[in-house]
Order: structure tokens, then C-alpha cells, then sequence
């Protein structure tokens, strides 16, 4: 046992603190409206932190602690060729804006408004699979990382009996997820969401602050210098040798986070819940300040785990978690363990406390979203559909919600049994994106297309689902469950170019989601232009131009009111009329960040290319790097921790005022999603 009585304190003491604030969302999550979207109250800066805390769970970092540890800084240098994406995607609110614009309630209505009803129940039903599947090892993953940290045995007595760790720690975890969302669904969701933001981004800084002080940068640059020839760990150009998180890796990611915005539901209803599209939007443009506190920590913790566990100087420090390492069974569960294992003898007494507290709150930020998300949409795009096909009238607002309720708990379960039955053989990063590309990889096309292309087609939509489901479930056989062609075809007959890429490791699940999605581009557009008859009015599923006047009164008001002179050239690069002064400066300002280090990016890359940066000089450089990323960090949490309490007050005060219409329940009316007039 590492932790000492203070070190439980602080989680103790946070979760009775997200307890206090949750019971105080109960009475405004009766509708179902409330319950799945929080009454679409929210401001920009509430979204941002709850929705990024949403993003940021144990499995998240475990991802980014085995990717930093592998990679070092290099991967930071390859990741700035996604700044350009994110710099069009703050502009123009990329896919956010307009689907907040539509007023659905999950992505499958909107695909219903869109293509068509059954087009809705198989994208709910193909989203829910992959979704299960891919949150499935979230408490499994979750469970073994406090155990590591915390130093916990396999087996403790309880009532007289010898219960194992493991089981038992899931089921707590999974327990107190479900109590969340059956408490006050997505706002009880929300609310403590960001409350567990603002204490991470707190205890981030001050684990980096510790970290930085704890080994010199000096013992850092030896450690990074140190790696073998390609796989450099301060030079992006001298990472030939890794075959995982090289510089392909990095491109395809930026492909994919311009392509799938919005598309993966595991968070689906934080994309309802701004008051209006352009808080959506605003909140995805501070999102990309958000991340540079998870991006640092992400970074420095491995590092300086890598540090502790390399360098000479802890040598004997370090034998322990070696031992402990060595004794497990697989790569993938090493990977998986070095950074807890490590920090449970790195980090002091209260820091440590703070730090699996924080810990806490993201595995419990993203599950209770996942569970919230993935029963929202069983339900919302798939079972109430279907009964309304077969004739059944609508459901009760109590019976609606039970439906719900008992979907989570369904969701629940499953993750329990499949947690206690996977075993892991590859990098969580890569069953992450195997998973989610079963739906995303066809999804992203389907989006896009039905948002900003009139010519999309139904037709064009299967086609492009069809190719994204099978070349991703292909993926999933082929590197996790290989068994199944050797049992099929025989260990010695399985066809050549299935057991290259299971076994190549440059053929990586980034690699197979990419060839997904590039192949339900295609045959999107390809079908979508053989197939179009007529244009579909997206005017008219915006509620833009006259079918404004169909919106709620608050909505069509506040739309009109703020509106600013603006020069037409800015309006042309995505400020719209709706942007304030103060709008105007944080999306400049936050544009011209990833601008400088694009440009950077560029010269940097031709001058090491053509004349040659030494390694000492790239382990100054990220000296710098690392500071500044800090200093700014520091001003971010202040930021985003005052307006994030102002937006919550200001949610309330909306809650107290509201009145829930009984029609705002994900059903589709005359081509667009059902709009209540405001009560």
C-alpha cells in the first residue's frame, strides 16, 4: 500500500464535493429533453471543460503515457501538422455549428432529418455496437491502473471471504458512474464533468511543476538523448526505426480529427447541450486551449517516468517497479503499467493524493458521459424507432427515462464481463481506433456530406457505411482476433496477405481506419452524384433564411441581437455576425498560436532537412517549448475556471426558468427535429 490517509482524503473529499452538486441537478433532469441534453443550457466555457473532461479519461492518458513514453517529444513536433485543421476548424465551427443548428438530439436524428428512418435505426444500432465495444475495456483499464498506483494486493478478506482486487474495484468504479447519470442524466453528467475539470487542470500543473523540479533537465536531455538510432526522442526527423507513433501516424491523425468532428458519439450529448450554435462554436474554439494543459501533462509524466526508470542515478529506486513490470504476462499490459507503477514511488504523500483523485475524476468524467451516450442513443435511434415503426404510440416521459436508466445499466453489465475476459495485445491507442472506425469511418462522410453538400444522397450514405463497417471489422479480426482465420482457413492456409498485415507492424489500426475512411469517401461521393434527383434544401433543416422564424423565441432573438460590424474580410474567413468584440479577440487569439507554431512547424522542418539541427539543440528547444506551454497553461485554468462557474450560475438561474416541452423528444416532424415554441 502506498497511499497514506491523506492520499484517500482527497479523493474522498472530491467525490463528496461532485456528490453535493449533483443532487442539486436532480429536480431539473425529469424531462426527457433535460435528461438527455440538459435542456440545451449550457455556455461556451462549461461545454469546453465538461466536454473536454469528457475526452480526457484514464484510458485517454494511458494511450498518451505508452505514446510519450515510446516517442518522447517528436510526436509533439509530427502532431503541429494539425494545426492548420484546427485553425479551419475554430473559423468555421466545422460540423458543430451546423449541427447544433438542426436542434437534434443525437447524431442518428439528424441523419433521419437527413436520409431517412431506417438510415436512422442502422446508424443508432451500428454506433451503439461500436461504441459498447470500444468503452468496453474503459473499467478493465481503469481498475488496473488503481491498483498499479495505489500499490492495492490481489486479494483483500471482506466478510469473510477473499475477494479479488480486480472485479471488485471494477464494479466500485462502474457503481459510481451509473449513480451519476441516473441522478441527473446529462446535466447532473455535465455539472460535475467540469467540476473534475477545473480539479485536474489544478492538479495537471502541479504535477508538471513537481515533476520539472523533481529531475533536472539535464537528467531529462541524457535520458531522451540516450534512445536508440531511430527512434530519437528529441529529433522528429530521426524516428525512421518506430513503426507505432511515427510521422504517417501524425498525418493520418490530423485527417482524422478534421473528418470525424462530431461523428464519434461517446460524448454525443455535450453536441446538444451549447444554449445556441454560437456558444457550440465558441466552445470548440477554446477547446483547442484546453488541451494544451492534458497535451503537457500527457508529455511529462512519461518522460519523466522514462527518467526514473532508465537513468543511473535511480537505478536502485527504480528496480522494484522493473520486477514488476517484468512479471506480467504481455507487452501491451507492461506498456499499460509502467507510468502507475512508476508514480506510485514518485509522487510524495498529498501530491499523490491529489493526483488519483484527478485520476478519479477521469475515469469518472468519461464513463458516466460513455454510459450516458451510448444508452441515449440504444434508445433515442433505435429502440423507439423501431416501436414506432411497428405501430406502437409514443412512450410516457417516466417510461422514456426508465428506458434509458435501464440501457445504462445493460451497458453496465457488459462492460464488467468483457473487462474480466479481454486481454490486451496491442497498444490501447490502436483498439481505440479500430473500434470507433467500425462507425466513424463511414460516419464522418455521411455527416459532412448531409451537412454541407446538397446532393448527398441515402443511397450514397449505405454505400458509404457499408464500405467503412467492413473494411474496420476486417481490421479488428485481423489484428485482434486473428483465431478466427486460422480456424477458418487453418493455421498453415490463411491467405498470405491476411497474416502480412496481422503481422506488420507498420500496418497499424491508424493505418486501417484511414483506408476505411478513404474508401467511404469514394463511394460517398461516387453513388451520392450517380443517385441525386433533387438538391435537399439544407436552408430548411438549419432553420435558416424564412424557416427561421420556426425556431424557439430566445433562439431566433439571440441570433439577431448579436451581431457586430465586422470587415467583410473577416466575415469571409468564418467571423460571423453573431461574433462579439470579445469573441472576436479569443478566436483571434487562439488562431494565432497554432499559426506561429505552423509556421514554425515549416521552417524548422526544411532547415533540419537541408542543413541539420543537432540533437543538444532539440533538447534546448524543448526546454523552452515545455515552460511556455506551462506559463500558458497556468493562464488557461484562471481563464476557464472563472468563466466556467460563470456559465454554471447562469445555467441555473436558465434551469429555474425553464419549462420543458414534452414534444422535445428526439422525434422528427415534417423533415426536421421536433421544435417546441419557448413556455
Amino acid at each position: 500500500m502506498r497511499m497514506t490517509l491523506i492520499d484517500w482524503l482527497i479523493p474522498a473529499a472530491l467525490f463528496a464535493t461532485l456528490v453535493a452538486f449533483a443532487l442539486r441537478t436532480r429536480r431539473y433532469s425529469d424531462s426527457v429533453s433535460g435528461f438527455l441534453a440538459a435542456n440545451r443550457c449550457a455556455g461556451r466555457y462549461l461545454v469546453c471543460v465538461a466536454y473536454n473532461m469528457a475526452q480526457v479519461g484514464i484510458i485517454t492518458l494511458v494511450w498518451y503515457f505508452q505514446q510519450y513514453y515510446d516517442t518522447g517529444f517528436t510526436s509533439i513536433w509530427w502532431g503541429l501538422v494539425e494545426n492548420p485543421l484546427m485553425i479551419v476548424i475554430a473559423l468555421t465551427g466545422w460540423v458543430a455549428y451546423r449541427f447544433r443548428e438542426t436542434r437534434a438530439l443525437t447524431l442518428a436524428q439528424f441523419l433521419e432529418v437527413r436520409y431517412s428512418k431506417s438510415f436512422r435505426v442502422f446508424c443508432g444500432f451500428v454506433a451503439f455496437v461500436a461504441g459498447v465495444l470500444n468503452y468496453a475495456i474503459f473499467p478493465a483499464v481503469s481498475a488496473r491502473f488503481f491498483i498499479w498506483i495505489c500499490g492495492l494486493p490481489d486479494s483483500f478478506p471482506l466478510l469473510g471471504a477473499q475477494v479479488e482486487t480486480f472485479p471488485f474495484l471494477m464494479a466500485l468504479l462502474l457503481s459510481t458512474a451509473i449513480f451519476f447519470v441516473f441522478l441527473g442524466g446529462q446535466i447532473a453528467v455535465m455539472v460535475t464533468d467540469f467540476l473534475q475539470g477545473v480539479f485536474c487542470n489544478i492538479t495537471f500543473l502541479v504535477i508538471i511543476l513537481y515533476l520539472l523540479m523533481k529531475f533536472s533537465w539535464g537528467e531529462i536531455g541524457e535520458t531522451m538523448l540516450a534512445a536508440p538510432a531511430g527512434k530519437s526522442m528529441v529529433d522528429p526527423l530521426g524516428i525512421g526505426a518506430e513503426s507505432q507513433f511515427n510521422a504517417y501516424y501524425w498525418l493520418i491523425s490530423a485527417f482524422i480529427l478534421f473528418y470525424t468532428m462530431r461523428a464519434w458519439q461517446g460524448d454525443q450529448g455535450y453536441n446538444a447541450a451549447a444554449i445556441t450554435p454560437h456558444e457550440a462554436k465558441m466552445a470548440t474554439v477554446l477547446s483547442g486551449w484546453r488541451w494544451r494543459v492534458l497535451m503537457l501533462v500527457a508529455l511529462v509524466i512519461p518522460v519523466c517516468v522514462k527518467v526514473f526508470l532508465t537513468h543511473p542515478q535511480y537505478a536502485a529506486q527504480a528496480q522494484p517497479i522493473h520486477d514488476a513490470i517484468a512479471a506480467l504476462p504481455t507487452e501491451a499490459y507492461q506498456a499499460e503499467a509502467r507510468v502507475p507503477l512508476a508514480l506510485g514511488l514518485m509522487l510524495p504523500a498529498g501530491i499523490l493524493g491529489m493526483f488519483v483523485a484527478a485520476m478519479y475524476g477521469a475515469y469518472l468524467s468519461t464513463d458516466d458521459t460513455y454510459l450516458h451516450s451510448w444508452a441515449t442513443i440504444f434508445v433515442q435511434d433505435v429502440v423507439l424507432p423501431v416501436r414506432q415503426a411497428l405501430g406502437y404510440g409514443p412512450v410516457g416521459t417516466r417510461a422514456h427515462l426508465w428506458l434509458v436508466k435501464g440501457s445504462v445499466l445493460a451497458i453496465a453489465v457488459f462492460a464488467f464481463w468483457f473487462g474480466l475476459n479481454y486481454k490486451p495485445n496491442q497498444y490501447v491507442a490502436m483498439w481505440s481506433a479500430l473500434t470507433a472506425a467500425v462507425f466513424v469511418a463511414g460516419a464522418g462522410s455521411v455527416i459532412i456530406g448531409g451537412l454541407y453538400w446538397s446532393r448527398g444522397t441515402t443511397q450514397g450514405a449505405w454505400s458509404a457505411m457499408a464500405v467503412g463497417i467492413a473494411v474496420s471489422a476486417f481490421g479488428i479480426l485481423v489484428k485482434d482476433n486473428y483465431w478466427v482465420f486460422e480456424s477458418v482457413f487453418g493455421a498453415e492456409g490463411v491467405p498470405s496477405v491476411v497474416a502480412w498485415i496481422h503481422g506488420s507492424k507498420w500496418i497499424s489500426g491508424q493505418v486501417l481506419t484511414f483506408a476505411a475512411m478513404a474508401g467511404s469517401i469514394a463511394v460517398y461521393v461516387a453513388v451520392s452524384l450517380a443517385t441525386c434527383r433533387e438538391r435537399f434544401d439544407l436552408d430548411r433543416m438549419l432553420y435558416r433564411g424564412k424557416y427561421r422564424e420556426l425556431l424557439p423565441e430566445s433562439e431566433r432573438d439571440f441570433r439577431a441581437e448579436h451581431a457586430s460590424n465586422l470587415p467583410e474580410w473577416m466575415r469571409k474567413i468564418g467571423f460571423s455576425r453573431e461574433y462579439s468584440r470579445t469573441d472576436t479577440w479569443i478566436t483571434s487569439i487562439t488562431v494565432l498560436w497554432p499559426l506561429a507554431f505552423t509556421l514554425l512547424f515549416i521552417a524548422g522542418t526544411a532547415y533540419a532537412m537541408t542543413v541539420g539541427i543537432p540533437p543538444e539543440w532539440w533538447v534546448s528547444f524543448w526546454q523552452y517549448w515545455t515552460w511556455l506551454v506551462f506559463a500558458t497553461g497556468c493562464v488557461i485554468v484562471v481563464w476557464f475556471t472563472i468563466g466556467g462557474f460563470r456559465d454554471l450560475k447562469r445555467m441555473y438561474a436558465h434551469l429555474e426558468r425553464y419549462r420543458a416541452d414534452a414534444r422535445d423528444d428526439g422525434t422528427v416532424q415534417d423533415a426536421r427535429a421536433e421544435t417546441p415554441r419557448d413556455a
